[in-house]
C-alpha cells in the first residue's frame, strides 16, 4: 500500500521516526503535531497516513509508538493492538520501534540512521547520569537544540522540521550540523536558553512539605503569554534535585485558557539508582496524561479560573503524595 503522509510528534524522536518511515516507505510529506491535537481529533487521518510517536487516532494506515498509556487507551476503545498495522513496543524511543519493525521486514538502513536512533533513545528517555553528561554536546543533542529555537511563526518552524527530517533521512547528524540554517537556529536556541534560565530563577519554588527540595516546581500560570522554557534546565539551578515539574496555562491560537498543562521529569540523579519512581504512572493514575518512567505530561481541563486554581492545588497535592509513595532508592 502507498502512503500519502507521515503524521509525527514535533520533537527529535518524532523527526527520527518520520525519517525512518520516509526512507522505508518512500513517503516525503510530513505533518508535525502534538499528542493533544491527535487526542482531540484536530488532525484528520486515514488509511493512507502513517502515525508516529503519538496516540492512536481514529483511523490510520500504520501506527508506531512506545508510550504505555497510548496502548492502554487503544485497549479501552475495544481495539486489539495486534490488529493495527505497524508496531507498538515499550522501547526508549519510537524511532527504535520503527527501526526494528522495518529491519524485520527486510529493509536495510544506512549507518547514519542507526546512529540517529541511538541518539533518540538517549534524548527521549533522558538517559543521563549527571548534569555534565546531559550538557555534553553530541550531534543529536545539537540538532535537538536547533529544533527548540524560537521561530518567527509556526509555519516557519514546521518547514524547518520538514527540512531536518529529510536531512536526518539522507545524511549523518554531523553533516547536518554543517548546514547554515541549522547553525543559525542553534545559536538562536543558545541565546534563548539564557533567557529561560532567568525566567526559571524567578519562578522556581518547592512545596511546603518538600523540606529536602526533592521536586522543583515551576508555576508559569500567571504569565499572560506562553513562556518558552525547557524544564530540564532547572537542574542547572538545582543539580541535587530528584525531579522537576512545570505548570502552564494552555494557550489556543494565542489565547490563554483556563486549562492546565503539567509536565514532570526525573533528574539525572535518579538514572543510576534502583528506584520505584515512574512519572508516566503518576499521569496515568491521575487520568490526565501519559509518558515514560523518567518524564511525562498531562492536561487538566477547567471551566473557570476558580476551578483552575482548585485543580492546580489538588494536582500538586496528589502528585506530591504519589511522588513520596514511590521509593527513591
Amino acid at each position: 500500500m502507498e502512503f500519502d503522509r507521515i503524521v509525527t510528534h514535533n520533537d527529535f524522536d518524532g523527526i527520527v521516526s518520520a525519517a525512518i518511515c520516509s526512507a522505508a516507505l518512500g513517503c516525503g510529506r510530513i505533518i508535525f503535531t502534538g499528542p493533544n491535537s491527535i487526542a482531540r481529533a484536530e488532525i484528520s487521518t486515514g488509511p493512507s497516513d502513517v502515525v508516529c510517536d503519538l496516540p492512536y487516532p481514529l483511523d490510520c494506515g500504520m501506527w508506531f509508538d512506545h508510550h504505555p498509556g497510548n496502548l492502554e487507551a487503544v485497549r479501552l476503545r475495544g481495539i486489539d493492538p495486534a490488529g493495527i498495522p505497524g508496531r507498538f513496543d515499550e522501547k526508549p524511543s519510537c524511532a527504535r520501534v520503527a527501526l526494528e519493525y522495518f529491519t524485520g521486514e527486510g529493509f536495510e538502513f544506512p549507518a547514519h540512521i542507526t546512529a540517529a536512533v541511538d541518539e533518540a533513545d538517549t534524548i527521549d528517555s533522558f538517559d543521563y547520569r549527571s548534569v555534565a553528561e546531559w550538557r555534553e554536546e553530541t550531534p543529536g543533542k545539537l540538532v535537538d537544540m536547533s529544533i527548540k529555537a524560537e521561530f518567527p511563526s509556526f509555519r516557519e518552524q514546521t518547514r524547518y522540521l520538514e527540512r531536518i527530517t529529510g536531512m536526518v533521512r539522507d545524511m549523518p547528524l554531523e553533516e547536518i550540523l554543517g548546514n547554515g540554517e541549522v547553525a543559525a537556529n542553534l545559536e538562536r536556541y543558545r541565546a534563548g536558553e539564557e533567557r529561560m534560565l532567568k525566567l526559571m530563577e524567578d519562578s522556581v519554588s518547592f512545596l511546603d512539605e518538600d523540606s529536602d527540595h526533592e521536586l522543583i516546581v515551576m508555576d508559569f500560570t500567571h504569565h499572560k503569554k506562553k513562556p518558552r522554557v525547557i524544564r530540564n534546565l532547572a537542574y542547572m539551578l538545582y543539580p541535587e534535585a530528584l525531579g522537576a515539574m512545570t505548570i502552564n496555562s494552555l494557550f489556543r491560537r494565542g489565547t490563554k485558557t483556563n486549562d492546565l498543562s503539567i509536565t514532570i521529569s526525573l533528574s539525572m540523579n535518579m538514572t543510576a539508582r534502583d528506584h520505584g519512581k515512574d512519572m508516566g504512572e503518576i499521569m496515568r493514575s491521575l487520568d490526565i496524561g501519559d509518558g515514560h518512567t523518567g518524564a511525562a505530561a498531562g492536561t487538566i481541563h477547567c471551566g473557570s479560573k476558580d476551578q483552575m486554581l482548585r485543580e492546580k492545588k489538588r494536582a500538586l497535592e496528589e502528585i506530591w503524595a504519589m511522588w513520596k509513595e514511590m521509593p527513591a532508592a
